[in-house]
This record gives structure tokens, sequence and C-alpha cells, in this order.
């Protein structure tokens, strides 16, 4: 069903009222009529370097910060391990209470017992909903584009020791991570999935002035579908007018992301290599 969307200035469509929601309902409902996949493909990466960043830090306790985290989407995926389709399943299949029915499903089974979830975003409705649910343990509800945290918000990005997002790079900059790593006592481990359409090497230079080194792993990972032919024809000028070939990827109508990995550089390896 084609859904008519607004595009952000940043060329992509734009589904703020989404997230504007008491409860996730209509987020997955509309993510799922786009086959919205990257937090499914980023969950073993994210397993991964949670079991390494407990291994560098000598413990089984851990903090996770997720920038741009809506309705608890990885938290949710990475404690209940599951996929995002049972995700979507689960909350269109349920009219009574949701957030008793999240709770109760923690309650069963949590996979990751001992790793906190902090969530930040721009919405308050998915934030509060996430953190009522428990899919949450903390919440910062900030916009580090416009300003420094305040020192409330500042304790609470205190303890991550590894910051994920799974697309909210390009509407955050090199000013909110810079924000976020610098408030953490830690220098936090961070990796970022961020579409093809935007360039994540000037945030990496900014992180390498702090003592990060960052890396682009391999592959490239399908996001969702495009929303609209406008908001295929302005990533495919983005694209190319950057020198990117889209030929069997946003050609074919998808959205594909980029991981990358940036660590303080006292934790890699001698024969690490960065991206320039």
């Amino acid at each position: 069903m084609y859904v008519p969307v607004s595009l952000h200035s940043t060329g992509k469509a734009s589904f703020d009222e989404i997230y504007e929601r008491p409860d996730p309902r209509e987020y997955y409902a509309r993510m799922s009529e786009l086959d919205y996949r990257i937090p499914e493909l980023a969950k073993p990466y994210f397993q991964r370097f949670i079991r390494e960043c407990q291994e560098d830090r000598g413990g089984t306790g851990l903090t996770v910060l997720d920038i741009g985290c809506s309705y608890g989407v990885n938290a949710a995926l990475l404690r209940w391990d599951t996929g995002i389709r049972d995700l979507a399943d689960h909350y269109r299949s349920h009219t009574g209470d949701l957030i008793a029915r999240d709770r109760s499903r923690l309650a069963a089974g949590d996979k990751l017992p001992g790793v906190r979830f902090v969530g930040m975003d721009a919405s308050r409705p998915a934030l509060d909903y996430a953190r009522a649910a428990g899919l949450l343990h903390d919440t910062v509800h900030a916009d580090l584009e416009a300003a420094d945290p305040t020192e409330a918000q500042r304790r609470v990005l205190a303890d991550a020791d590894l910051v994920i997002s799974t697309g909210c790079v390009g509407y955050v900059t090199g000013s909110t991570l810079l924000r976020v790593a610098r408030s953490a006592e830690n220098p936090p481990w961070m990796a970022h999935f961020v579409l093809r359409m935007f360039s994540f090497e000037p945030i990496a230079t900014e992180l390498r002035a702090l003592g990060y080194r960052t890396q682009r792993l391999p592959g490239a990972f399908r996001q969702r579908r495009f929303a609209s032919p406008a908001e295929q024809s302005q990533v495919l000028n983005t694209l190319e007018a950057n020198g990117i070939d889209t030929a069997g990827r946003e050609s074919d109508g998808w959205l594909y992301a980029q991981l990358y990995l940036s660590r303080p550089a006292l934790n890699l390896p001698t024969d690490h290599e960065d991206i320039p």
C-alpha cells in the first residue's frame, strides 16, 4: 500500500508522525510495509561487540547506549533474542496492555541480564514507552546537535561502554557523537550503521582527535525499501554526486548502510587499519 510521505532535509523520507504515538504499533506496521530490516542485520554484530567490549573491560556487566533508539527496537531484538518480523507480529496481534505484556516477556527470559540498555532519542513518547515496558533501563531525551547535555543527562551518558545506532547518523553528526564520547567516564566503543548517502569520514576525523580509530567493516546492509519514487530519486542523486556506484543496490529500490566501528586506540591490535 502506497502511503504519501514527505522528505526530510537529508533527502530521506520523514516518519516523524509515527514516533509520536504512545505505543509502537503504528511504528512497526509502517516499517513492516517497507521491509525494514537493518536492526536485525545489525544484531549479530552488536552481540559480538557486546562480548568483546565486556572482555576488554574485564567483566560481565556493560552499558549499551542506543542513539536514535525509538521504541527500544535494538534492545528488544537483543534482550528477547528475536527478529524484526516477530516484533511486528508481537505488537500487531495484541490490543490490550502492551506495557504489561512486554514486561512479562522480559521477566520470562532476558537474554542479556548483565547488560544495561540506555536509549537516546528526540521522541519523548517513544522513550517513555520503552522505559515503561522495561526494554530500556534509562533514557536521555536530548538534542545534542544543538547543545551540550545537561548535568543530569551527562550522568546517564557517563556509564556508556558501547554506543550503537542503526540509521540515525545523518540526522545526527559528529556534534552528538563527540558530546557523548566526552560525557563517558571511559571512552566508549562505537558501532554505527550509516547509510551510504552519508559520509562517516568527517566524524571519524573528529573522533580521531579524541584518540579513536575507525574501521569500516566489510559489506553493505539493506536498511529498508524506499518509501516513494521521490525518496529514491533524491538518494540516487546524492550518491551519484558523491561518486558512489548504486547499481545492484539503491538502484534496485533499497537503502543500504555500511558499518563503522570506532574504538579508543589503546584497545586496538598493532595491525589495525583505520579509514583515512
